[in-house]
């Protein structure tokens, strides 16, 4: 006669709190370690996540292949929480010093809103191709906004002209611009829309020849 392993009965009820249970630690690691990077803390260790989580760290890796998928599933959850400060209020009918200002409004929110995990993920980007995949999306989305935004003044230019422009708004526009103005040049967020409004208006209204 063959004996057959069978799994042992788990009722239903026990089933769904366990799996409950996991997805609360899950979402508590992932919540810590954007807590971590909040405060200044980019590379935490295994120790320092699972105690601002309140678990074990032998737990941690529970609920996560290693660190790399960690960060992977913390940058995505804070993309996943700025997706309404990607919207863009306003129309490529309305007067260009609106649109310029509305974009540049749109753009420090957003870039305040990801915070510390925007440098994070330029970090991790060359080494985890997810990541990467996810940041190249994110400013594809960003350089169709400047195409659509701009359509009228991008019309009236030779498409060589209209390309660049496009690249340099985006880069303006930029993550890392705007990085670079708050940290390295120290300016204020007032400076910074300041800055990116005077040049932005100077790009978009660029004349051919």
């Amino acid at each position: 006669m063959t004996l057959t392993a069978t799994r042992p009965f788990v009722p239903e009820a026990e089933s769904d709190g366990r799996h409950a249970l996991r997805e609360r630690n899950r979402l508590a690691v992932v919540d810590a370690m954007l807590k971590l990077y909040a405060a200044g803390n980019l590379d935490p260790s295994s120790d320092e996540i699972a105690e601002c989580a309140g678990l074990s760290p032998r737990s941690l890796f529970r609920y996560f292949d290693d660190i790399d998928d960690l960060v992977r599933v913390a940058v995505a959850r804070q993309h996943d929480r700025v997706v309404p400060l990607t919207e863009l209020d306003t129309t490529p009918t309305a007067p260009l010093a609106e649109r310029v200002q509305r974009l540049v409004e749109q753009r420090l929110r957003l870039f305040d809103g990801i915070a510390a995990v925007g440098t994070v993920a330029r970090i991790r980007a060359p080494f985890q191709p997810l990541i990467a995949a996810e940041l190249a999306t994110a400013r594809g989305y960003w350089r169709g906004q400047l195409r659509q935004l701009f359509a009228p003044e991008l019309r009236a230019l030779g498409k060589a002209t209209a390309i660049s422009v496009v690249a340099s708004i985006d880069v303006l526009t930029s993550y890392e611009s705007v990085q670079l103005m708050r940290d390295d040049q120290h300016l204020t967020s007032a400076q910074i829309a300041a800055a990116l409004v005077h040049s932005v208006m100077a790009l978009a209204t660029v004349k051919v020849g």
